[in-house]
């Protein structure tokens, strides 16, 4: 268990079959929700922070694309889940400190220097 309680999950929920993407509830009383189209946006695999390096890249045009779901998750010991994407993409590991550091809520965002956003 880490001592830092804000990366420390009390309850994780993955929502694959409504795919609605996950939801955390931290040990610190805050409440983080990701959608999975954010996620894969926020791949930490190194294939994807090379292509669109920290923060992830942006499409000046948007370009249609299918709504990204997830089609599995598992965990990876108790320290982070592993997702595989409707794209074919399931490198990333997304630790809970990981998590916490992307948070899409908007304090957690407003918090984040200028160029994490």
């Amino acid at each position: 268990m880490s001592a830092d309680l804000r990366t420390e999950p009390a309850s994780v929920k993955i929502l694959l079959t409504t795919g609605e993407g996950v939801a955390v509830e931290w040990r610190d009383g805050h409440s983080s929700r990701y959608t999975f189209p954010y996620l894969r946006d926020h791949c930490p695999c190194a294939t994807c922070r090379e292509h669109h390096g920290p923060p992830p890249g942006k499409v000046a045009l948007p370009l249609y694309k299918e709504k990204m779901s997830a089609v599995q998750a598992e965990a990876v010991g108790h320290y982070a889940v592993r997702f595989a994407f409707s794209d074919g993409h399931a490198t990333g590991i997304y630790s809970f400190e990981y998590l916490r550091q992307i948070c899409p809520c908007d304090t957690c965002r407003a918090a984040r220097p200028s160029e994490e956003k």
